[in-house]
């Protein structure tokens, strides 16, 4: 089985955060962008993947289109190791991480579905075996900056059955108003974002927060790739640490976790090289003794394929879902159902995208 085709297509949807009109979140974000990667092959099977992504997603459809979409022609679409270990090393002038990376992130999600279309199973039949038939999901709160937004969001998606929040604030104030607003038994995920300059002040963060049931803390200091400074938050902060998202490959995230940064470690499927990666990242995960929760705040094959991961884990660990509400999602089944996500049971990646959202992808 060959490739005959390898594209790119933006779906693009308005949406709704619980916030004043206007650009929303951290990255100031005015609709939700998802970009497909589409796999065509000489056998009738077309795999579809996802490129982080938001803003970025026509810098990455250019990277696909122009670098790797032509030399993907005529390949074995069953040969995913080998592939994208050859498009890798062919690419790696222009570097480990961005563009390029996250282009071939998703195509080799698009080569796992085709993989398990193949073989006429779910794709999480290929990593393993599903151990639940549903995965838990976590509310991923945008950023506000309000307090009196971030209590009513964190009511609303208690409201909706979510039991367990995470937050993209750095105010203090904004931080109690969601404890307050939620159960005290509902963990509370802190994402900062690298907010912090050094360890001091991280450490300082982390122990104001103490006492909030803040089940961690998510990159505390910048730079991301600083692991050093992130373990030292580690040992004085008094809180779990999480980071990964920023890091383009298991070998980098095989390097912060032998540094003893991270409690959690949380890949990016789009961006780190796609299922293989994570394969990768679930054995390192495995080996240092760090729990294994993706990021994946996205709509499309991404979180899909996040999804497979987690049925698949000895330990249960919660979906991301960014707490948005789209005009067009890509796959209405995954928004989550009293704070679970049915895991599904269809060939390949399980669920397929309406091809009248794919009629206006642009």
């Amino acid at each position: 089985m060959r490739i005959t085709a390898v594209t790119g297509h933006i779906l693009s949807s308005p949406f709704t955060y619980g916030g004043p009109a206007g650009p929303g979140g951290n990255l100031h974000l005015r609709d939700i962008d998802t970009l497909l990667v589409r796999v065509e092959t000489d056998a009738g099977i077309t795999g579809w993947g996802e490129a982080f992504g938001f803003n970025l997603v026509r810098t990455t459809r250019q990277a696909l289109t122009e670098l790797i979409a032509p030399v993907c022609q005529g390949e074995a679409a069953g040969d995913i190791a080998g592939l994208m270990r050859r498009l890798q090393r062919r690419f790696h002038n222009f570097g480990r991480n961005g563009a390029v990376t996250f282009a071939l992130s998703g195509l080799d999600i698009a080569l796992w579905d085709i993989a398990a279309k193949a073989a006429g199973k779910p794709l999480h039949a290929l990593l393993g075996g599903a151990r639940r038939e549903r995965v838990p999901a976590y509310a991923s709160l945008l950023r506000y900056g309000d307090a009196g937004h971030v209590a009513r969001n964190t009511a609303e998606a208690i409201r909706r059955g979510y039991r367990r929040i995470k937050l993209h604030e750095v105010d203090l104030g904004c931080i109690r108003a969601a404890r307050e607003a939620a159960p005290a038994e509902v963990p509370l995920m802190l994402d900062i974002n690298c907010a912090w300059d050094s360890v001091e002040q991280a450490v300082g963060f982390c122990r104001a927060v103490q006492g909030m049931n803040v089940r961690w803390v998510e990159e505390p200091v910048w730079p991301p790739e600083d692991f050093a400074a992130i373990a030292a938050v580690r040992r004085a902060g008094g809180t779990g640490i999480a980071a990964g998202e920023c890091l383009g490959s298991p070998e980098s995230i095989g390097t912060m976790l032998a540094a003893g940064a991270v409690d959690v470690v949380q890949p990016s499927v789009t961006k780190v090289g796609g299922v293989s990666a994570m394969l990768a990242v679930r054995d390192l995960a495995a080996r240092h003794g760090a729990a294994l929760v993706p990021h994946c705040p996205y709509y499309g094959p991404g979180l899909l394929a996040s999804l497979h991961v987690l049925a698949c884990a000895e330990v249960e660990e919660p979906l991301e879902y960014y707490f948005a509400d789209l005009a067009a999602p890509p796959y209405p089944a995954l928004i989550p159902r009293d704070g679970y996500v049915a895991v599904p049971q269809g060939p390949g990646l399980g669920l397929e995208i309406d091809p009248a959202l794919l009629a206006g992808a642009g």
